[in-house]
């Protein structure tokens, strides 16, 4: 397991983790905690909660503030809760996450103001303010596949100076780019790319946020105390392992939607509802999923 002596703000093993939904499209609480439970009980020791897997944009802040709260009483005190507040407005997002700290949460997760492709000096305002207005950890969300513009190195660095800016979720790619943010940064780096854990905590990221975790936990949580003990034969064993599960779940379909799918086939969720504009996939878009889970090894009552 990770070293107690070291520190991890965040975690070390995240689950970016889903939102169930009942068949008519409310939210499953009770289904949300049983999932909760089962992550950390199978080795993730931080949850993001209505982060981008977990359908964000299509939730009321009333249904984000109490998908913090359920998660926080199944598993508080076990697991870091790291809430996503972060939207692409900036007095928005000051107002969710104290909203979201009044509620006893770890820590914020604060993705790109996506949409609007502001500046950087106007990333770096966005992220200040809403670091000055709370006084949990922020972890940084750097995915301009989704957002439209990167958070620039440069960016990074500057903002890592703000006593409150504590992590990276890394989502870029861009391996020149977060090893200068490793070699010149106190911030916990968290891969948020489930394909790139293995080189991303070869250069000294502390983790992973992970989709994939959902459905292969226990195997994530041997390839990140691999890592983290330096047992990189082990980790690359792994790594080779995970591969076709993480192309299952991150390569044909949007991550939200081939992870609850997969969840149904193990049992674990009782349905696969997701939120328009999000839909259900055909039998057709499931014959890779299956294919790559076949691949694996794995048998599942499809």
């Amino acid at each position: 397991m990770t070293d107690p002596s070291r520190s991890y703000p965040f975690g070390t093993l995240v689950a970016a983790m889903v939102t169930p939904f009942t068949s008519d499209g409310q939210l499953d609480l009770e289904e949300a905690a049983k999932l909760a439970v089962k992550l950390v009980d199978d080795g993730c020791d931080g949850l993001v909660v209505t982060g981008t897997t977990g359908e964000t944009s299509t939730l009321t802040d009333e249904e984000n503030l109490t998908m913090f709260r359920v998660v926080r009483e199944a598993v508080g005190g076990r697991a870091k809760i790291i809430a996503g507040t972060g939207t692409n407005d900036t007095r928005h997002s000051i107002s969710l996450s104290q909203r979201a700290e009044a509620l006893g949460v770890d820590g914020l997760l604060l993705v790109t103001p996506y949409y609007n492709k502001p500046s950087q000096n106007g990333l770096r305002a966005h992220f200040e303010a809403v670091a000055d207005s709370t006084d949990l950890p922020i972890m940084l969300y750097d995915i301009p596949g989704r957002a439209g513009v990167p958070i620039a190195t440069e960016t990074i660095l500057r903002l890592a100076d703000h006593p409150r800016i504590a992590g990276l979720k890394d989502a870029k790619g861009d391996f020149s780019a977060v090893t200068r943010v490793l070699a010149n940064t106190d911030l916990s780096v968290l891969c948020g790319d489930d394909g790139l854990t293995l080189p991303w905590m070869s250069a000294g990221a502390h983790g992973v946020v992970s989709v994939t975790v959902h459905v292969a936990t226990a195997q994530f949580r041997r390839l990140v105390d691999a890592a983290l003990a330096g047992d990189f034969a082990t980790a690359r064993a792994v790594h080779f392992e995970l591969d076709p599960v993480i192309r299952a779940t991150m390569t044909h379909l949007q991550g939200a939607v081939s992870v609850k799918q997969i969840l149904k086939w193990q049992g674990v969720l009782p349905n696969s509802a997701v939120r328009l504009p999000l839909v259900e996939p055909d039998e057709q878009e499931l014959i890779p999923v299956k294919a790559d889970l076949e691949e694996a090894g794995w048998s599942l009552p499809w």
